[in-house]
């Protein structure tokens, strides 16, 4: 029998713009680049030359700390350009396609005979175990580590999210072979929303799958953690997203890395907000050509509203996003009396509007505006009553901001991601970057502990 937990605290916020479950024609790019910065806590040493010839699956860079783990190629082409920013970082590989996919061949695998060593150094192989995250820390997963479980969440219920119901559809065995192949390195949970109904969901087999029934953040894989089996000092969890889940499976049943996936173009600003075929690392203009007016203020985001890396159109596609947004600026905005005026289209978790009389139905429109400055933190409960986690936040944000680290190891910081207090940051009355602060936080703790 499916376990449902169900959970009270946290805030749905309904935007206009939701991507429609429809597939849009987009055009094949002229080049693609892996960003290291999307893996988390990795320093990347590239290991390929400009001019190099690659297939899907090559590695582009290691991770320095650990060689072992490859980051794979997500196309076949040549490297044109290792671009490097300040003290020589590396900011991505750039890669130009072949007009023909060409991929390395790694061995089709069947999962339920492997042991989990062998799923592991296949993945390594392969370039996708750095594509996996880690509790502690959130960071991209390390080979040294031995997790005591692994975490899959399907549900995805931030802002604008992509639908991944939609995502899974034709790449259901996939999926499945990729839960046995995590099945095999840990016991492996996969948390689920309760409307969806999916039959690769509702019968996975080869893990526990878990509905959770509650509003946003209740698909954070970090909140499902909490509730599980939470990560204690000295303990370690793998998380693994959807998608990476199927490229997992297309590993194991097609013995190559295939990284095609849906990714929903939403927002308020998208002429036609609808999901397009596609791989990590294309460019935004690509995404978004002919969606967005160029004669308005638009703030582009890699990711949903509340997660996501403001960005701009020269960027690219981060490996591990589901979905690219675009809202309002709100730079030229103009509004007579500020808050003081009644308002109905505005959003408001305190009742300043009159808009809470229509309903939790209602979307709205929202820029990208704070709406006030940072003041010192307010110690009025609002963090808990949408943090659904057996912590305290407003203590441990304290405690980081403090730096005091027995004070945060005691407050849970170990089981926290920054994304776990997006929708606190929303509600913040002081304005606080909490997310960038949890994620100083961890970096601090990680270095002390290292």
């Amino acid at each position: 029998m499916t376990n449902v937990i169900k959970l009270r605290k946290g805030l749905d916020i309904r935007l206009t713009g939701a991507a429609a479950r429809e597939l849009r024609p987009l055009a094949s790019p002229d080049e693609v680049a892996l960003v290291p910065d999307g893996f988390t806590g990795m320093t990347p040493k590239v290991v390929v030359r400009e001019g190099d010839t690659v297939k899907a699956g090559d590695a582009l860079f290691v991770n320095k700390a650990f060689p072992e783990v490859r980051f794979a190629s997500p196309v076949s082409g040549q490297v044109t350009a290792v671009v490097r920013g300040e003290r020589r970082k590396v900011l991505c590989v750039k890669v130009r396609p072949d007009a023909t996919q060409v991929y390395a061949s790694f061995g089709k695998r069947d999962a339920r005979t492997m042991s989990g060593d062998a799923v592991k150094t296949a993945l390594l192989e392969a370039g996708l175990f750095g594509f996996m995250r880690q509790l502690p820390y959130a960071v991209s997963a390390t080979p040294d580590a031995t997790p005591k479980a692994i975490f899959v969440s399907a549900l995805r219920d931030m802002p604008l999210a992509a639908d991944f119901e939609y995502e899974l559809e034709g790449n259901e065995t996939a999926f499945q072979a990729g839960l046995t192949a995590l099945s095999r390195m840990a016991r492996t949970y996969l948390g689920i929303g309760k409307r969806q109904t999916a039959a690769a969901l509702t019968g996975a087999q080869d893990v526990e799958v878990t509905v959770f029934d509650g509003p946003c953040p209740a698909g954070n894989v970090g909140v499902q953690v909490n509730h599980l089996s939470p990560v204690n000092k000295g303990e370690t969890v793998w998380t693994v997203d959807p998608a990476v889940v199927i490229f997992i499976g297309r590993l194991m049943t097609e013995g190559r890395v295939d990284m095609r996936r849906r990714v929903a173009v939403a927002g308020s600003e998208v002429a036609q907000p609808a999901y397009v075929e596609t791989v990590p690392g294309v460019p935004l203009n690509a995404l978004f050509a002919g969606q967005t007016d160029g004669s308005r203020s638009v703030r582009h985001i890699n990711g949903n509203p509340l997660t996501g890396r403001k960005a701009a159109l020269t960027d690219y596609l981060l490996p591990l996003v589901s979905e690219v947004t675009a809202i309002p600026e709100g730079d030229h905005a103009d509004e007579m009396l500020g808050w003081i005026l009644p308002r109905t289209g505005e959003f408001s978790t305190s009742r300043s509007y009159f808009s809470w009389l229509f309903g939790k139905k209602k979307e709205y429109t929202l820029d990208a505006r704070v709406k006030g400055g940072e003041r010192h933190i307010i110690m009025s409960g609002e963090y808990d009553r949408v943090l659904p986690m057996d912590i305290y936040g407003e203590y441990l944000i304290k405690a980081i901001i403090a730096g005091d680290i027995d004070r945060q190891e005691q407050l849970g910081i170990y089981e926290v991601a920054p994304e776990d207090f997006a929708v606190a940051e929303f509600v913040d009355s002081s304005k606080l970057e909490l997310q960038r602060i949890v994620r100083e936080g961890l970096d601090i703790l990680r270095k002390e502990n290292m």
